[in-house]
């Protein structure tokens, strides 16, 4: 009996063995880790529920003197999202000759992507359909190599393989156009519909950030924040075309449709954020269409000058978006001081959502950075530790480079040197291409 008893048990523990041995087979770890991974961040969040942490502002005198946009560190710019300023404004902005627009347009040559059995996939997916747009050969993981670099870090344990990076920013997408490929690429914030469907109209399709709502395993509505890519419109219908690199269940995903409003309402919550994928030879085209939009600084404004417009009539979620939105613009206007008073009635707005059946937003610091960035260059080192920290309480893994960078930031500036080092340590770990907390180190005389 008892030799039956052990071989049993030998028997099971090579069954897991093999098990383990399978799982760590590319093809199969591929297309099971995420689902894993998935299973361990909801029994995590049902122990620790994300919605319930909630940053309180507790240092709301603004400073007396705001840095301006020199006083930068390396690495960092006016965006919101970080990063360097993209694409040159043309000397003289060009006007818009007004052309009557096609009722419809679904641009051709849009080669689908999705982002399965991939882990937050969404930004290397919809990068690629915005490049082979235009004619180019690579992968989503060509572009996750570089961007997303934790899913291809085998030397790394498995548990944070293919998960250390939980959104790629903006600007990392557009660093990767700039200097992995022939093409241009433009990203400003305020657009709106009406320019959508112009550069459609003249063959340009458009990648934005926007965010949407699904209920999840609470049974409450939750925010998330995706890329789209958008390559078509229709009037009669009142619709975007667009693709969805990650679509529900058991729907297609390519040349989905999305109503006006709820594209409206969606693309709020990123200040209306846009980018441009090109080749250099159509420049001078696309910054005739562009018109105004063409100055960054003047789409700033513009996107400052929606929010100021917003935040006086919209109640509930929205206005938390909105007042988040007036924090962005003035940061992107290099006014942190304003910035960081936006930021703060913001977050005063997100205390008191979650009551009804929408959860508050928790993950809006995973996506935008820009109330780090107002409350460091505005001396509150001490609401940008908070702000991490309760940021860092949403993330099941703790797994977001950004604002442990923006921590370190706060630490080294209120003298604590060894806690910064140790952030900016684990910057690197988690993404090795952050750049922000390599500089960090080696300013610090520190190895990566």
């Amino acid at each position: 009996m008892r030799k039956r008893r052990f071989l049993v048990l030998i028997f099971i523990f090579l069954c897991l063995l093999m098990t383990v041995g399978l799982y760590f087979l590319p093809p199969i770890h591929d297309r099971v880790a995420w689902r894993l991974d998935s299973l361990i961040t909801q029994i995590k969040y049902k122990l620790n529920p994300p919605e319930e942490a909630v940053f309180v502002p507790a240092q709301k005198t603004p400073a007396a003197v705001v840095p301006s946009a020199t006083a930068l560190p390396a690495a960092q710019s006016t965006s919101t999202n970080s990063g360097p300023t993209l694409t040159p404004t043309p000397a003289v902005s060009p006007t818009i000759t007004p052309t009557p627009l096609p009722g419809a347009v679904s641009l051709d040559g849009v080669v689908y992507v999705d982002q399965f059995n991939r882990w937050n996939y969404c930004g290397p997916a919809n990068l690629t359909m915005a490049l082979k747009f235009w004619g180019w050969k690579g992968t989503r993981d060509d572009i996750a190599r570089v961007i997303k670099p934790g899913a291809n870090e085998p030397d790394k344990p498995f548990i944070d393989r293919g998960k250390t990076d939980k959104n790629v920013m903006p600007y990392e997408m557009a660093n990767f156009v700039i200097d992995e490929t022939p093409y241009n690429v433009l990203v400003r914030y305020g657009g709106d519909m009406d320019l959508i469907k112009r550069l459609i109209a003249a063959g340009f399709p458009i990648l934005i950030e926007k965010g949407y709502y699904e209920r999840d395993y609470t049974g409450k509505v939750a925010w998330l924040g995706h890329y789209s890519f958008v390559t078509g419109y229709d009037d009669e219908k009142d619709v975007f075309i667009y693709q969805d690199s990650y679509p529900p269940e058991k729907v297609s995903g390519e040349n989905r449709e999305i109503s006006y409003a709820d594209f409206n309402e969606g693309w709020r919550s990123f200040d209306n954020i846009f980018m441009l994928v090109y080749p250099p030879e159509r420049d001078a085209e696309l910054y005739g269409l562009l018109g105004d939009w063409g100055d960054p600084a003047w789409a700033n404004q513009h996107a400052l000058d929606i929010a100021n417009e917003e935040v006086q009539s919209l109640n509930g979620i929205d206005a938390f978006f909105a007042w988040f939105n007036k924090g962005t613009s003035h940061v992107n206007l290099t006014q942190y001081g304003e910035a960081a008073e936006a930021y703060d009635r913001a977050f005063d707005i997100y205390a008191g959502l979650g009551e009804d059946d929408k959860q508050r937003p928790y993950r809006m610091m995973w996506y935008q950075t820009g109330p780090y960035k107002a409350y460091y260059y505005s001396g509150r080192y001490q609401d940008v530790i908070n702000l991490a920290n309760v940021t860092l309480d949403t993330v099941s893994d703790k797994s977001l480079e950004e604002s442990i960078y923006w921590r370190g930031m706060a630490e080294q500036a209120l003298g604590d040197t060894a806690a910064a080092i140790a952030d900016f340590r684990m910057t690197v770990y988690l993404n090795s291409s952050f750049t922000p907390g390599i500089e960090a180190l080696i300013n610090l005389g520190v190895q990566p």
